[in-house]
């Protein structure tokens, strides 16, 4: 397998396990060389916990033997190394000239990798233009000789472009958008289950949302299949549980709470809050798992006041809303999550003791039954011991209610008719070999 050649370096070797030391270690050795020439955050490594998990690499010999020591068993450790945004293995060859140029950023800017397109010119903000590659391993996979990627974030600007063919593939459709193209017989619609779940989490820490009775008072007056309807425009499936139907271990014996306002009321009374409360109802920009956030949070809003709970309904923009929420200053928000790791795992731990205040547990709740639970599944290679523990930490949750599981969203791809072995792929990123044109 060939590093790509560039104008800005042309590669003496073959990839190696040098290169799989040197990627891992840059994420891993905040005092490598490299890493402190350039340091930046490695988000998805660190939120895997591989941080924490491994213990020593060494690259066995000149070929592609590496071997990865851990501080214990972590039945995850394979899924999460594999993950998109993980193991995109990098030149160790083409650092070192950088390190020794004092130029070490320009492995971002003016990256080298090994597939089938070479990477060309990034314009800030507007587009990244690659090449096919000639030399690759797999000539099947190249039938592009240019695939540019248009960055446009207005979705019907998106569409309209697709429309003149001015671009062949749309990733994240507007709903509204997706009937008129179902139509259209220039364009194929693909679609398939989404691998993510939206939600509605309580600052447990927040009172009165520390009872778990006003949680289930709350979780109950929420009319799920109205916000599917109008939200989701039909385009989705109610949510159950926390973690996507598609994922093993996945608990098909959860049922959601009728919805009875006046059990709900009820509750409230149970808690000493017969008069409801006022509460601060966070609400995120557009995401892929939530069409129309503004419009969810309104008709949360109605709901709740039903039973005489006042939600204000609050926004920032995207990174001063995570940030602020890790800090937990939010009463309750809507917040999702899209996993590109097919396991367990990736989805409970949100919700343990040890996430609160550095991941996506928003709910800042804490139950040692449930990360009991969640860390002997993990010391287990047994898939059906792992999936009889992560179903008992779904019944805990589920009882806990420490956030409500609102919807599990479809993914939608629109592409051109002449665009050919194109597929979704449900673990993130737009993959495009083996795709062609007629």
């Amino acid at each position: 397998m060939k590093f790509h050649t560039t104008p800005w370096f042309k590669p003496t070797r073959e990839f190696n396990a040098e290169d799989v030391l040197f990627t891992f270690e840059r994420m891993r050795n905040l005092n490598m060389p490299f890493r402190k020439a350039y340091p930046v955050e490695f988000t998805s490594f660190y939120y895997s916990g591989l941080d924490k998990i491994i213990s020593r690499i060494e690259a066995l010999n000149a070929g592609h033997t590496v071997r990865f020591t851990l501080n214990t068993v972590h039945a995850p450790f394979l899924s999460k190394l594999a993950a998109p945004a993980v193991a995109s293995i990098l030149s160790s060859e083409y650092a070192a000239k950088l390190l020794k140029e004092g130029h070490p950023s320009d492995i971002s800017w003016k990256p080298v990798g090994t597939g089938p397109f070479v990477f060309q010119e990034y314009a800030k903000d507007a587009r990244i233009q690659f090449k096919g590659n000639p030399e690759y391993w797999k000539p099947g996979d190249v039938q592009l000789s240019r695939l540019i990627f248009d960055i446009t974030p207005d979705a019907a600007v998106r569409m309209q472009k697709l429309k003149a063919n001015e671009c062949q593939a749309v990733t994240s459709p507007r709903l509204t958008d997706i009937p008129a193209f179902e139509r259209d017989p220039n364009f194929h619609v693909l679609s398939q289950s989404g691998f993510n779940v939206s939600f509605l989490a309580y600052n447990t820490t927040h009172k009165p949302l520390d009872d778990v009775r006003i949680r289930r008072a709350l979780d109950m007056a929420i009319d799920k299949q109205a916000i599917i309807d109008q939200v989701y425009e039909g385009r989705a499936q109610i949510a159950v549980a926390p973690m996507s139907p598609l994922q093993w271990s996945y608990d098909k014996t959860l049922q959601d709470a009728p919805r009875d306002l006046k059990q709900a009321k009820a509750l409230l009374t149970q808690a000493s809050y017969p008069n409801g409360f006022e509460i601060a109802l966070w609400t995120p920009p557009y995401r892929s798992y939530n069409p129309n956030p503004r419009l969810m949070a309104e008709m949360i809003q109605a709901d709740w006041e039903k039973m005489g709970v006042k939600a204000k309904i609050v926004a920032y923009e995207w990174g001063e809303y995570v940030k602020r929420a890790a800090k937990g200053e939010h009463d309750a928000l809507t917040i999702g999550i899209v996993s590109n790791v097919p396991d367990p795992d990736n989805w409970l731990k949100v919700s343990s003791c040890t996430e609160i205040g550095s991941s996506f547990n928003f709910s800042r709740w804490c139950n040692p039954s449930f990360d009991d639970l969640i860390q002997r599944a993990t010391q287990t290679l047994d898939i059906a011991e792992r999936t009889r523990l992560y179903t008992q930490a779904q019944k805990v949750f589920k009882r806990e209610q420490p956030f409500t599981p609102i919807a599990y969203a479809t993914d939608y791809q629109v592409i051109n008719k002449r665009v050919t072995g194109f597929k979704i792929n449900p673990l993130g990123p737009t993959i495009f070999s083996g795709v062609g044109l007629k």
